[in-house]
């Protein structure tokens, strides 16, 4: 597998899903290497103390050397990682993402089965120079000449493909497990955030999640309780300390950083309501995870959050603060829709998105 920064990781969804995917591949004794990108000085002397240096639940681990320069890494990473697996005798190399699709043509050439899931739409995000663009959607282009199958994530996606470029789809989405909820109390000691003391957002901190329009939507909603933006920028600094100017002036907005382990369970678990604004998505992971909590959940109108959330929560207009605004404000008053939407969301996500039925699909697809 090729796309992935590190693993294990919460960089991102990619991270997290080709996690659950290789861990349980090894399981039913499947030969599984992970293309990574090599890790800081600190991490490798960690990991080689642990002896982690190569394997990792079993599966192997091959690291990449990059540049960490923004836009350079990612195509380094893809470039160095091809070069390698395409003299690992492997059945099949299977790419994450549309920058490393553009790599899919070296295997092809040499008659090496490939398969590239698309995670997202990634030549749409706004953080992205012209170059980068033109980049992505090269992969895009690159996949759908040259990929044996490509897998999406939703059924939005598969009918993009189609009328974009009449290419079959194969559609494999995301999946959940789910969890055990936990009290309150690292968040509490850092934050001071108590159960339904708060609305949740969590996950990267990019223009297209939205941010901006939760932050004014929410400076005008009349409530006490505060809203908790968790995560970390991914090459947006600029963007980060704007939504922090922003936030300023009203001290319920809290910016917690990049949250992991207990504190990230935490914040889930007790959560008044997790919102996900976003303007453009595959398949978030963070969507499902909220939802396998047991939150109930606001989201934005894009088919690819409506398609995962179903009947269980709140829809508002993409990118519309006043529509999202009257949301926020409804939920807040009224309790009692909270809890009528909590009672079934948990069993719905995690029966229908299901890690083990999901390997299963990608395994068969594998061996076709």
């Amino acid at each position: 597998m090729i796309g992935q920064k590190q693993i294990p990781s919460r960089a991102g969804g990619i991270e997290v899903a080709v996690e659950e995917l290789c861990v349980r591949m090894v399981r039913e004794g499947h030969q599984v290497t992970l293309y990574n990108q090599r890790r800081c000085r600190k991490e490798r002397k960690l990991n080689k103390l642990n002896k982690k240096q190569n394997n990792y639940q079993g599966v192997r681990i091959c690291e990449v050397p990059v540049i960490d320069i923004k836009g350079i890494s990612a195509v380094m990473r893809s470039v160095l990682a091809t070069a390698c697996a395409v003299f690992g005798k492997y059945d099949c190399i299977h790419f994450h993402a549309e920058g490393p699709a553009v790599m899919t043509f070296l295997p092809h050439r040499l008659g090496i089965r490939t398969v590239v899931t698309i995670h997202g739409l990634d030549w749409q995000r706004s953080k992205w120079g012209n170059f980068a663009s033109w980049y992505l959607k090269l992969g895009e282009k690159t996949a759908v000449a040259c990929a044996d199958e490509i897998i999406v994530l939703s059924q939005a996606m598969k009918q993009y493909f189609w009328e974009t470029y009449h290419r079959e789809t194969v559609l494999i989405p995301n999946g959940i497990e789910k969890p055990e909820k936990k009290e309150a109390k690292v968040i509490s000691r850092r934050w001071g955030l108590q159960k339904d003391s708060y609305i949740l957002y969590l996950g990267r901190i990019v223009p297209e999640k939205g941010l901006e329009n939760l932050i004014q939507a929410f400076l005008h909603v009349k409530t006490e309780k505060k809203l908790v933006i968790a995560g970390a920028p991914s090459d947006t600094d600029a963007f980060y300390k704007k939504l922090q100017k922003l936030a300023e002036t009203d001290d319920r907005i809290i910016f917690t950083g990049f949250v992991k382990g207990t504190a990230l369970e935490e914040l889930y678990s007790n959560s008044y309501f997790y919102c996900l604004p976003s303007e453009l998505e595959g398949m978030p992971i963070s969507l499902l995870e909220a939802m396998s909590y047991g939150n109930c959940c606001v989201c934005s109108d894009i088919a690819e959050c409506v398609e995962v959330m179903g009947e269980y929560g709140y829809i508002f207009e993409k990118g519309n603060v006043r529509s999202l605004r009257n949301v926020l404000q409804k939920l807040c008053n009224n309790s009692k829709l909270i809890e009528e939407c909590r009672k079934q969301v948990s069993d719905y996500v995690c029966q229908r998105y299901n890690w083990d039925e999901i390997t299963e699909k990608t395994l068969a697809l594998y061996k076709e």
